[in-house]
């Protein structure tokens, strides 16, 4: 079974800093591709950002490229998300995903698990 677990997400000013943290277990990673994704009220769930199990080339979403940055530690199986200069237009549930693939696709569908999901709130 596999688990992925989200934390670190709370409530911030704008312009502040949160770090998303998602612990994988229940199997080795190896090869997978790890997401982010939020889902704001009222709104679909969108992309947000992913990492190959290389940890070289990343992908964002152009609303959040120059202000978070997506890591991974296969060593401890987790992926982190580190979200500066964040904005009220961030405020969501975020969500980590995995996807049994070295290529990053950024659509849901393409993972095959989830986290529960973290809250974030950026205040204005």
């Amino acid at each position: 079974q596999v688990q992925l677990v989200e934390s670190g997400g709370g409530l911030v000013q704008a312009g502040g800093s949160l770090r998303l943290s998602c612990t994988a277990s229940g199997r080795t990673f190896s090869g997978y591709t790890m997401g982010w994704f939020r889902q704001a009220p009222r709104k679909e769930r969108e992309f947000v950002a992913a990492i190959p199990w290389s940890g070289g080339r990343t992908f964002y979403a152009d609303s959040v490229k120059g202000r978070f940055t997506i890591s991974r530690d296969n060593a401890k199986n987790t992926v982190s998300l580190q979200m500066n200069s964040l904005k009220p237009e961030d405020t969501a549930v975020y969500y980590c995903a995995a996807r049994a693939s070295s290529v990053i696709r950024t659509t849901g569908p393409e993972y095959q698990n989830w986290g529960q999901g973290t809250q974030v709130t950026v205040s204005s």
